[in-house]
């Protein structure tokens, strides 16, 4: 099986999601962990699995991430099983009623993820998952590498 992950980080959260991703995948299977500056639409070919991450800015994905899945072809991604994810702060534990009003209404950036990886083929495997920080700049929420780490796992069917 090829796994391709790409992400993009600003404050380092998301990478390391991304990387306990990879090293929960490394072993069965290829798998390559790509920075979306780094990504090239050719590392799409012959790929199983496509796993693309952001982190939550303005209740969405990145520029970066969102100007890449735009400029892929339709149906690129056919055949391909995706999964989207992000790094996002934990409603529930801010006391801000109009947090809580804009998350309701635009919610989180793995969902407009998603539907791009849809609208250029992809079949997603799962809903898209939120990992929690504490803070707006982290660190990440205990336990969110070793949820990240089986999440991975299931994506792959490992």
């Amino acid at each position: 099986m090829n796994i391709l992950i790409i992400y993009d980080s600003f404050f380092g959260n998301t990478e390391k999601i991304a990387f306990a991703m990879r090293d929960a995948l490394q072993g069965s299977a290829t798998v390559q962990c790509i920075r979306i500056h780094e990504v090239v639409p050719e590392k799409l070919n012959d790929i199983d699995l496509l796993i693309v991450g952001s982190p939550t800015r303005g209740f969405r994905p990145t520029k970066p991430i969102v100007q890449f899945l735009d400029k892929l072809p339709a149906d690129i991604l056919k055949n391909v099983k995706v999964a989207a994810f992000d790094t996002r702060i934990d409603v529930a534990k801010v006391n801000s009623r109009f947090l809580h009003f804009m998350v309701r209404i635009f919610g989180y950036a793995a969902q407009p993820i998603a539907g791009r990886l849809s609208r250029k083929g992809g079949t997603m495997g799962a809903s898209p998952e939120g990992f929690i920080v504490k803070e707006s700049e982290g660190p990440l929420e205990d336990g969110e590498l070793e949820r990240a780490y089986k999440w991975a796992k299931e994506q792959a069917g490992v």
